[in-house]
């Protein structure tokens, strides 16, 4: 079946493209990105010569399900350094490698309310106050096993592992990192008389250079935001990367402060838990459903995408992406699949309904779109659904008209197509009546 435009040539898990149906969740990615492009305000990263010198007008939005898919729009293929997206990484690999109680030693957990780059530590235990600050982000460095290019290389191979490809460095960005990091220095050598840092301050801080300067794209940091949603699990390549213990306690740490002084408004807004760096780079995450990556290089006062921000509260909420409004994961959503006649395939769809959900039940029908002519999606035992999701179900019936195809729905409570709506006509109180309807609307379909 051919696919309904151009812009879904783009569209790619684990390969193929999005037929139809799915470009229903593509019309949201592209309309939000429109919405925010003429937005111009903020600066680029000056302080960072290397960072100066990138076109401001970059602009990308990936969208990874909990299984791999994802979902493309804008510059995706554009390269930036994750600069500060990279701390969570490298606090879950200590993590990993080290446990809780060996990282709390030298970590804390607790917003600092400064900013990012602040020579200071907590007054009381003489620890950074948490590891998406630059001081907790050297101390979880020099935590990483093995010292200098070893060191590197285990967290440049976490990194890839949580990406599913390999990531390489800018090494123009670390020498100009490098160069200008007098700041960084500062911090180190506070952390080493404070007893934080076990190795020498002057190869850590070159590791933290080097991991800062590697080159993502908005789809890496999506799908590395979707290894953390699977609870360590990458969806792309299968491969358990941490552990469902380690994502719990980055997603937290994520949440209280991956947004520096942002991070009440941010979780307030938005409601996800997210990274950002001075590269233009915010990685979010809606656990068991979603990751987010978004890239937009210019930077507001606090150092976070001002297109990027913005954004991500669209999507939340548009979308209804408020990690407070999950109760649980789509991958639960789609309770049975069969068929019922040649040519007839009930979809059986259960739980809470939100928008990764409705994606996965629109996916599911476009991957099978060949083996049925009318589908029925029965959604009797659905708990609730928003209105994100209602309208991608609304939407399908459409979508399948365009190719040749009918839909048909089950929804005795119409919480799906209210009364009076008008295609209510395709409403029905049970699967019986929908399948004698599915029987006539094809005894009706001309052949040949």
């Amino acid at each position: 079946m051919p696919c309904a435009s151009a812009l879904a040539e783009k569209r790619h898990g684990c390969g193929g493209t999005i037929p139809g149906v799915s470009e229903l969740v593509q019309q949201y990615l592209d309309q939000i990105l429109r919405d925010h492009a003429g937005d111009t305000d903020g600066e680029l990263a000056d302080y960072i010569p290397e960072l100066a010198a990138v076109d401001p007008a970059g602009f990308a939005i990936t969208v990874s399900s909990s299984d791999g898919y994802v979902y493309e729009s804008g510059d995706t293929t554009t390269e930036f350094t994750i600069q500060s997206v990279s701390k969570p990484f490298t606090y879950a690999l200590a993590l990993d490698r080290l446990g809780e109680a060996a990282v709390d030693a030298h970590i804390g957990v607790e917003p600092s309310g400064e900013a990012f780059n602040e020579i200071s530590v907590d007054r009381t235990t003489r620890r950074p106050k948490n590891p998406m600050i630059n001081a907790g982000a050297i101390a979880a460095v020099a935590l990483v096993p093995g010292a200098g290019d070893q060191r590197f290389e285990n967290i440049r191979g976490f990194y890839s592992g949580c990406a599913g490809r390999e990531l390489d460095i800018d090494e123009d960005v670390y020498r100009s990192e490098a160069a200008t990091g007098s700041r960084n220095r500062a911090i180190a050598y506070m952390l080493e008389s404070f007893g934080v840092l076990d190795a020498d301050p002057d190869e850590v801080l070159d590791v933290y250079f080097r991991q800062c300067s590697l080159r993502v794209t908005s789809t890496d940091l999506a799908r590395m935001a979707a290894t953390l949603a699977r609870g360590g699990l990458n969806p792309l390549t299968g491969r358990q990367v941490t552990t469902a213990h380690v994502v719990r306690r980055t997603l937290s740490v994520m949440t209280t402060c991956g947004m520096y002084d942002a991070a009440g408004d941010w979780v307030s807004a938005v409601g996800m838990p997210a990274k950002s760096g001075v590269g233009g780079g915010i990685a979010a995450v809606l656990p068991g459903q979603l990751g987010i990556g978004v890239y937009s290089p210019l930077l507001d006062a606090r150092g976070n995408s001002v297109r990027g921000v913005k954004v991500c509260r669209s999507l939340s909420q548009e979308l209804g992406l408020h990690f407070l409004t999950v109760s649980r994961e789509s991958r639960s959503t789609i309770r049975a699949v069969y068929d019922v006649d040649d040519g007839i395939r009930v979809y059986e769809v259960h739980g809470d309904l939100l928008f990764a959900g409705a994606e996965q039940v629109l996916r599911s029908v476009d991957r099978d779109s060949a083996d049925f002519a009318a589908v029925i999606l029965d959604v009797s035992r659905l708990d609730s659904v928003n209105d994100p999701a209602r309208s991608m179900l609304l939407g399908l019936s459409t979508q399948l008209g365009a190719e040749g195809k009918a839909g048909f729905l089950v929804d005795p409570d119409r919480r799906v197509i209210p009364t009076g709506h008008p295609v209510a006509d395709l409403c029905f109180p049970g699967v019986d009546d929908a399948v004698a309807a599915a029987r006539a609307w094809l005894q009706s379909v001309p052949t040949g």
